[in-house]
């Protein structure tokens, strides 16, 4: 039982749902974006990008899931559709055995580089063009403020 309901002003609850509803309708945007342009979702790119980031060593997948920005709460299916479609290549775990390592291959590297035109227009297109360079410097700052208090 809560010791006492805290008081939350309008302006802190009108902020979550506008962020909220903001954060939803670009991701919808962009997801939509990468589909008209006959690209996978934009899991896979993120999946993609924190691959490549990882370089040969790979990433076991609770790393890759803790590496993502984008909410994957089944990285198993995801990355079996990654594996499928070649772009992802699972590799024993030395320190574990009945781990796994994944590493993104050649053709993996080839998508994300053909999906980071699409994705960055997108961004530019629904979200920057929207803001300009002070209040997207702004946003960032307050953002990484509430980034640095979660943690």
């Amino acid at each position: 039982m809560p010791e006492r309901e805290e008081a939350l002003s309008n302006d802190a609850a009108t902020a979550w749902v506008r962020l909220v509803r903001v954060s939803q309708s670009l991701l919808s945007a962009v997801e939509s974006d990468l589909k008209s342009n006959g690209f996978p979702p934009l899991s896979w790119y993120d999946a993609l990008l924190e691959l490549r980031r990882a370089g040969t060593n790979g990433l076991r997948p609770f790393e890759l899931q803790d590496a993502m920005l984008l909410a994957q709460y089944n990285i198993s299916r995801l990355t079996d559709r990654l594996c499928k479609a070649g772009y992802v290549e699972r590799k024993p775990c030395e320190e574990d055995g009945r781990g796994q390592i994944l590493i993104a291959t050649p053709k993996g590297e080839k998508l994300l580089r053909d999906m980071w035109p699409v994705y960055r227009l997108a961004i530019r297109t629904h979200f920057a063009d929207n803001l300009g360079d002070k209040h997207a410097n702004i946003l960032g700052r307050i953002l990484g403020e509430l980034i640095d208090s979660a943690a």
